[in-house]
């Protein structure tokens, strides 16, 4: 089964959308298989976190401000923006894909791990992700 999944954002940071992602899960009917999350875009990206601590959160968001700034005087790509660039680079350094397990109906996610979309534009956004769900 082949669905999709929009995760509205308001700017910046990590967005949990797992409860979304579990719902699909859940209504396509596969008790055991995989679930892929794609994200359709190169300035966003996907991470399983820790959603009991928002503190963990926020502690990531700062990290990767700190590694990956913007206003990086070697940047060319700034057409659409001082956090364009910043963006694309942050994206390339976590994930746009994840593949979890499918046990029982439900994603194999560990006690307190949680589905995040990490924006990387500090504008909010309309984020577009595919799923695959298969045994």
């Amino acid at each position: 089964m082949i669905g999709h999944l929009e995760v509205v954002t308001r700017g910046s940071g990590l967005h949990e959308f797992t409860r979304e992602l579990q719902e699909l899960v859940r209504s396509s009917g596969v008790p055991e298989g995989l679930c892929t999350v794609m994200i359709q875009h190169t300035s966003a990206s996907l991470t399983i976190q820790e959603n009991a601590d928002p503190s963990a959160r926020h502690d990531l968001e700062r990290w990767m401000e700190r590694h990956v700034p913007e206003g990086d005087p070697h940047f060319t790509h700034t057409l659409e923006g001082p956090d364009d660039m910043p963006s694309h680079i942050r994206a390339a350094l976590t994930a746009t894909t994840l593949s979890i397990p499918v046990d029982d109906g439900r994603l194999a996610l560990g006690t307190w791990q949680g589905v995040y979309l990490w924006e990387h534009r500090r504008r909010g956004s309309r984020r577009r992700c595919v799923v695959h769900i298969g045994s």
